[in-house]
């Protein structure tokens, strides 16, 4: 599943925003250094989904806005209700 965020809003919590372009649109808090919003995204996505964070692989994008991440255990019906 493609997913698509943009960090550093500050002023704002992390959040799905919606779909654009076929991706889901996620907004972080977390600055894109040294790994930190790769991090945040991942543990939203975990306590978003219920699921553990070890579940969830980044599998492309770890500096990049537009990532593709793995989710072990969810199909994407699952994944579509969880988060949008």
């Amino acid at each position: 599943m493609h997913i698509n965020f943009k960090e550093r809003d500050l002023r704002k919590i992390n959040k799905v925003v919606g779909e654009h372009g076929g991706a889901i649109k996620i907004k972080l808090r977390a600055p894109a250094v040294e790994g930190k919003a790769n991090a945040a995204l991942i543990s939203f996505l975990a306590g978003r989904l219920n699921v553990p964070a070890r579940t969830i692989v980044l599998l492309r994008g770890h500096k990049s806005r537009d990532k593709l991440v793995r989710f072990d255990g969810l199909s994407e019906e699952e994944l579509r209700r969880g988060l949008l």
